[in-house]
């Protein structure tokens, strides 16, 4: 009689790899690899159904430590590779991982299609505000006034806003973390359960050429009067719990509003489905507004590769696969005009 083989559950080592890793001493990419393989585990994935797929820079070595399958392929195109990848195999868990400069600037025109198709997988961006592996030129995201060896009097570029640009490329989930955060898993782990492209920005910070650039809500001093941790259905609260977000209906902003003896009945509640409310919230100007982190928006779609496997099977239902007749069909064909309805 056969036994059956009881499957383990994976624990983090499972999902490390041999490979040395070569990220500057004390880079907040380690802690992110850290949190992703605390988080495989909790979410039940497994190695062989899992790909890890990167560009180019210094966040996209990280598929040469997950032990999955991936992909380190080429500047910006992360997302066309990983596109192929779920359609030949739409069961697999695809995972991107890119930086500010991949995905926003050489790569920023494949993000868009990505998150506007709505592909099933995870694109995680490392946003240090800098090009790190080539020595530490300004970035997309760099702000203003940004010295670097490429801005030696400062940056006169408008900095762009991953999250505002995910929202605006018509993603269904949006979401912020830090690389340090112990709820950083917790953001990966809603970001896996959605359905759909899910776009999550990580405060990561550069010890060598950008340090300490999010220090203003990162360091610990800091953190509780400037950080806004979001939950779905919950006050928009910040400073512990002192201060909260309020809508000025004369002005359609939000604005900062104190909260005493615990009334929040003036405070926005946070609703992951509400589109316009995370617009307010990524496109607050820090300083006057806190940052805004954790899921931000969070509203599924059909996804791209069910619609691309359905649509294959309707056109090739009872039809019999024959090269050799598409092959001696000819160089041109017609295509039914399209009714358009009024």
């Amino acid at each position: 009689m056969n036994e059956l083989t009881t499957i383990r559950p994976s624990t983090p080592k499972d999902w490390e790899t041999d490979q040395e890793v070569r990220w500057c001493p004390g880079c907040g990419d380690y802690a992110i690899l850290k949190a992703m393989q605390r988080t495989m585990p909790e979410i039940g994935g497994t190695p062989e159904n899992t790909v890890f797929v990167s560009g180019i820079g210094c966040s996209s070595r990280f598929p040469y430590y997950m032990e999955t399958y991936g992909f380190h392929t080429i500047h910006g195109r992360a997302p066309a590779v990983a596109t192929g990848v779920k359609l030949a195999n739409p069961e697999l868990d695809v995972w991107i991982i890119t930086g500010d400069g991949d995905a926003l600037s050489i790569g920023g025109n494949h993000t868009m299609h990505l998150l506007r198709r709505n592909l099933n997988c995870q694109m995680l961006l490392f946003n240090n505000e800098i090009y790190g592996l080539t020595k530490g030129q300004y970035s997309p995201t760099s702000r203003e006034g940004t010295r670097s060896p490429s801005t030696p009097f400062g940056s006169v570029d408008h900095p762009a806003k991953p999250c505002a640009f995910a929202l605006g490329s018509g993603g269904r989930f949006v979401a912020r973390g830090i690389d340090i955060h112990k709820n950083l898993p917790s953001v990966l782990k809603a970001a896996h359960a959605h359905q759909g492209a899910a776009f999550v920005e990580i405060f990561q910070n550069c010890i060598v050429y950008n340090d300490e650039v999010f220090e203003p809500f990162t360091a610990k001093p800091n953190a509780v009067a400037n950080q806004m941790w979001v939950e779905h259905g919950k006050p928009l609260l910040f400073a512990g719990g002192t201060k909260g977000l309020a809508l000025d209906i004369e002005r359609l902003a939000l604005k900062v509003v104190d909260v005493v003896d615990g009334d929040v009945s003036g405070v926005l509640v946070h609703d992951v489905t509400n589109r316009t409310i995370a617009h307010l919230l990524v496109e607050m100007p820090f300083g006057p507004f806190p940052m805004a982190l954790g899921v931000l928006y969070d509203d599924p779609a059909p996804t791209f590769e069910s619609a691309v496997v359905a649509q294959n099977k309707a056109v090739s239902e009872g039809k019999t696969p024959d090269l050799q007749k598409l092959v001696a069909t000819g160089q041109t064909w017609m295509v039914d005009k399209q009714p358009h309805s009024m």
